[in-house]
């Protein structure tokens, strides 16, 4: 009898559609070891024992997804979000694994005055033993000094970081200001990394609540009616304005609002190096839930920054996905519950921000993008995978099926459906935002590393399975660009003859 452990190191997926951003094709996928050893028609591997077959007939075999955009375990506003690096992978991670998602990249935040190694430290030793599908981690600059310009150096030429976040919101928790972001975007330029900014104003959104509050406004709606969108759309165009200056790559998180992301779309246009990321929630729901009879339906819906009253918003979003104005899809999930939310019952100031969407973004984006005919299978792959994967330097190892990859893939029915529910996710929370949403687009079978850690409802995973990845700067996807222009594009002086005629005497100078 051959040794059961190579039913695990050998598998063959059998008769489905291999689709990738550039192409689709009926093909077998072979994989050996954890990683893809073949791809083609009527693969038959030798020697027969210990090899699983999974059958994909009539399904597709796409990339696993990678969720650019979570935070698993964070402490904030007084509390810490439900999924941790276990129920976020498993059912966190667990749900990521059954909604279809292979890898997450998560944030390790420090506070003010603190050392990012130590964030970076701090949030690797919560993930190492829990998680259960592959992950990384950005970095957030939450201030500014040498000290902090020597650790962001330390982090991409010792951790495998190649991103870093900054908060133009939050004040006097994470924000940075303008000098502070040019410092730190000309960091990232110098060490081959992507910068990131969250894209508020923060210094209106304080003064918006204080003004709501005094108004007897104390209820999620005052959320959104404190920061409305165009305060999301200032700080996009100076973010890009001051990554442009410093001739540095842009990523915008969280992308919510039509206008922020006509900024981002005009930016592109325009030639310049800046990548858009709307998030599930922001494809899949809106803002008018802030205005539901029921605190705590309304309260479940609070993020930063906040979904859009307009209804339009979600499709617009996804025009603009479909068409590579934005590149990018995550979730920002940070998971809280109804007790957690409670603790801003009476000031919706104090309601921690975040929502789900880990388990949910790729039937989202599936039924809204690929089923409304929005965009094709192709770039569903794109926007959920390999765009990710090639703006953060890990292509193709992942974002791809290819001979070499690592075999991250997910057998995706995509004529299947299931109903988004609290009842039935595999999330640690109680609350889900896409509730009642009917989803085409279902994944069959999850493949981690060439296991199958999901399968039909049922998981073979265990905490710590998951591997931190490590990130080399300078993605070449991004920074070719960055570099041809650095050479070509430089400002230089205009040749001309010194001045020799009179020169007027300073004005309070003696004769």
């Amino acid at each position: 009898m051959p040794p059961q452990n190579l039913a695990q190191q050998r598998l063959l997926i059998k008769g489905g559609t291999v689709v990738n951003d550039d192409c689709s094709a009926v093909a077998d996928v072979y994989v050996e070891d954890g990683v893809v050893q073949q791809v083609g028609p009527n693969l038959t591997p030798q020697p027969p024992y210990g090899l699983l077959v999974l059958d994909a007939s009539n399904r597709l075999v796409i990339p696993g997804g990678i969720d650019t955009h979570t935070h698993m375990q964070f402490p904030f506003m007084g509390t810490r979000s439900k999924d941790d690096f276990y129920t976020g992978t498993k059912v966190g991670e667990q749900a990521a694994l059954a909604g279809g998602t292979t890898m997450i990249i998560d944030f390790a935040i420090p506070q003010k005055g603190c050392s990012l190694i130590e964030a970076f430290d701090t949030w690797k030793s919560w993930a190492d033993p829990k998680v259960c599908c592959d992950y990384a981690l950005h970095v957030a600059v939450t201030w500014w000094s040498n000290q902090v310009k020597e650790e962001m150096k330390s982090l991409v030429q010792n951790k495998g970081v190649n991103s870093f976040k900054m908060f133009m919101a939050y004040k006097d928790v994470y924000m940075v200001n303008d000098e502070e972001l040019y410092a730190a975007f000309s960091c990232c330029k110098e060490l081959g990394a992507i910068a990131q900014v969250h894209a508020e104003n923060g210094e209106l959104i304080a003064q918006g609540a204080k003004k709501m509050l005094a108004m007897g406004i104390t209820g999620p709606e005052g959320h959104e009616m404190c920061r409305p969108e165009e305060v999301e759309a200032e700080a996009t165009q100076r973010a890009v304005t001051i990554a442009h200056a410093v001739n540095c790559p842009l990523y915008v998180v969280h992308v919510m609002s039509k206008s922020a992301a006509r900024v981002i779309s005009n930016a592109r246009r325009e030639g310049k190096v800046v990548y858009g990321e709307p998030i599930a929630a922001s494809l899949g729901t809106d803002g008018t839930n802030y205005w539901n009879q029921d605190w705590a339906h309304a309260a479940a819906h609070v993020m930063g920054p906040p979904l859009r009253p307009d209804p339009s918003t979600p499709g617009f979003l996804m025009d603009l996905l479909a068409n590579d104005d934005l590149s990018v899809t995550g979730t920002d999930n940070c998971t809280f519950d109804i007790c957690q939310k409670a603790l801003g019952k009476d000031d919706f100031t104090k309601i921690p921000n975040g929502v789900n969407g880990v388990e949910d973004r790729m039937s989202v984006i599936w039924e809204k993008g690929v089923h409304s005919g929005k965009m094709d299978e192709n770039r569903f792959v794109a926007v959920t995978s390999t765009n990710a994967a090639k703006v953060f330097n890990l292509y193709p190892k992942k974002g791809r099926i290819a001979v070499g990859s690592d075999a991250d893939i997910v057998i995706w029915d995509p004529k299947a459906t299931r109903t988004i529910s609290a009842e039935t996710h595999h999330q640690a929370n109680n609350f889900n935002i896409f509730e009642g949403m009917v989803c085409h687009g279902v994944p069959v079978a999850t493949i981690s590393r060439g296991k199958v850690v999901y399968e039909d409802g049922t998981f073979n995973v265990t905490a710590g399975e998951g591997k931190y990845v490590s990130r080399p700067p300078f993605p070449p996807h991004v920074y070719k660009r960055v570099r041809q222009r650095e050479k070509v594009c430089q400002p230089v002086p205009v040749k001309r003859a010194p001045y020799t005629d009179v020169v007027s005497a300073a004005p309070g100078t003696p004769n």
